[in-house]
């Protein structure tokens, strides 16, 4: 160190990023540190220490640009850093030190392993500087060919969408896509209501926010805008383009949350480029009925017709929209003609109320067989849950105590970690499916229970609500209207009949004892034991709502 050196004034630069270019480089504080045993053996004059957690791939670092600066404004003429490449990846700021280095701006550079000054060859900087540039360019190579090889095996390149999960069993750049189980089906059900065609999406999001406690991974409530950009990502019914904008898309091997014809309707709703949308919401049955002859939504309509006597009449109508095919045929009805046809099913599903509270005893009590057959198998699995828990432990215990190899831990690891999943799976769904069977059956009996009435004097968005949970496929032909009922609610269109029957031969119901029989008689009907009677219609089966 000559004396010209011994009066340069120096700034510490320590710099690290989070970025792969990074991951073998020093942590700030060790190369600060080492840097401050340098400028101690070399008696070098640090005036400021200034540190940056940001890649140096492009040009743009504020730490990095304030400390060029501050040396343009002679506060310090020499760096210390702990190699060059902490001071530049990129062309352009690589430039500034070299310019800084032929003006006499910076008089010094100090790394952990050699110095520059002006005077220097300036072709071996330069040198150095362009393999720490080509360094980023062959990672950006090399990490761009592997996200493209990872989507066209059928893995989305990217993070995780809201409702899915990285695989916490895979290694990095192995790691497949799987469902969310904490907001998966929170997120399916949110979408179910937009579906429905009675909420729009602001207030499904509120719904499933206030209600269900919908969160995003972070703990905090989904924003608006991005439920919207949810749903109109086609990743969720198992396609998407990677790169964006490039036109390559793939098919995903991740589990669609939808369908896509459950994504172009979603799309009708929202109005987007190319799909219809109703252009009012006080209709309760647009977007949910179908024309049988064309296959196009059926819209509707005010009409006011005005008397030569003064009186004003208004009257809703039902009609195809003819976007399929603008000669179809199929004529106008008026909303009261439709109502009549709905209150018609709704009053076939309609049970006594002798007959639900008998269905509900019959529901407790094979819910009880089979809690008593789910907490059998459960204790088997739970068992060997605890057992494969157990052997992660010492497996553990194995490689602390270098009894196996690190490849061999890894192995091992992953596949008693993917048998502890697959257990917690079979615990899970044991009791799921049993508790959604009850809630079904609860679920149909409930529905059933005044809903004529409820229909009658509900709002219109109840009325849709009530319509749309019938069932689905709606096919509005000749006037007729047909739907394919829900599984659930099959079962009480059979029962109806045969309950109200029964419960008529023997009115008046009037203590215990004629309930005691009105139940007896409930119990040997083959009709209305679920699941007893061969003849019953399968599920799917759609009704027309005139017989």
């Amino acid at each position: 160190m000559n004396k010209e050196q011994n009066n340069i004034k120096y700034i510490l630069y320590a710099r690290k990023s989070s970025e792969a270019e990074d991951r073998q480089v020093a942590s700030i504080d060790s190369q600060i540190n080492e840097l401050l045993k340098i400028a101690e053996r070399n008696n070098l004059e640090i005036v400021d220490t200034m540190v940056e957690s940001m890649s140096a791939k492009k040009p743009g670092r504020p730490v990095f640009n304030e400390m060029i600066k501050r040396i343009e404004k002679k506060e310090a003429s020499g760096i210390l850093c702990w190699k060059i490449n902490r001071l530049s990846r990129n062309p352009i700021d690589s430039a500034q030190i070299n310019w800084g280095l032929q003006q006499n701006t910076i008089l010094h550079i100090k790394t952990s392993e050699r110095g520059y000054l002006p005077s220097d060859n300036q072709l071996l900087m330069s040198v150095e500087f362009g393999m720490a540039n080509q360094f980023i360019l062959d990672l950006s190579t090399d990490t761009k060919r592997g996200l493209k090889a990872k989507a066209e095996r059928g893995w989305y390149p990217c993070p995780a969408s809201i409702g899915y999960m990285s695989n916490p069993a895979k290694r990095k750049g192995e790691k497949e896509i799987i469902e969310d189980p904490e907001r998966f089906y929170l997120i399916r059900k949110t979408i179910d209501l937009v579906l429905t065609g009675v909420y729009n999406p602001r207030e499904a999001l509120e719904k499933a926010t206030k209600d269900w406690d919908l969160r995003n991974r972070d703990g905090k409530k989904i924003a608006k805008s991005t439920f919207y950009r949810l749903l109109s990502d086609t990743f969720y019914y198992g396609v998407y383009e990677y790169p964006k904008e490039s036109g390559q898309w793939y098919n995903g091997k991740h589990k669609p949350m939808i369908t896509i014809e459950e994504y172009d309707k979603i799309q009708q709703i929202l109005g987007r480029k190319g799909k219809a949308r109703p252009k009012t919401h006080e209709f309760p049955f647009t977007g949910l009925f179908r024309c049988g002859e064309c296959g196009a939504m059926i819209t509707a309509e005010n009409k006011v017709k005005r008397q030569n006597n003064g009186n004003i009449h208004y009257y809703t109508y039902y009609h195809c929209t003819g976007r399929k095919d603008p000669n179809c045929k199929q004529k106008t009805i008026r909303v009261e003609k439709l109502e009549e046809q709905i209150i018609g099913l709704l009053d076939r599903l309609e049970l006594p109320k002798e007959f639900i509270d008998w269905g509900f005893q019959v529901i407790r009590e094979e819910n009880e067989k089979d809690a008593r057959a789910e907490k059998y198998i459960n204790l088997k699995y739970q068992r060997e849950y605890n057992d494969c828990n157990e052997r992660i432990k010492g497996l553990i215990d194995m490689r602390a105590s270098k009894e196996i190899s690190a490849e061999e831990f890894a192995s091992r690891r992953y596949e008693l970690t993917s048998n502890l999943s697959h257990l917690k799976g079979l615990i899970d769904d044991s009791h799921a499916t049993s508790v959604t069977n009850l809630d079904k059956i609860e679920e149909a009996f409930n529905f059933a229970e005044n809903a004529v009435n409820r229909f009658k004097s509900g709002s219109l968005k109840e009325k849709a609500q009530i319509v749309s949970n019938l069932g689905s496929n709606f096919i509005l032909k000749d006037g007729i209207l047909n739907i394919t009922v829900r599984e659930p609610l099959i079962y009480n269109i059979e029962a109806s009949v045969e309950a109200k029957a029964i419960k008529m031969a023997l009115e008046p119901v009037k203590n215990c004892e004629d309930k005691t029989k009105l139940w007896s008689k409930f119990d040997q009907s083959p009709v209305l034991l679920p699941g007893s009677d061969s003849n019953r219609r399968p599920i799917g089966y759609t009704y027309p709502l005139i017989s």
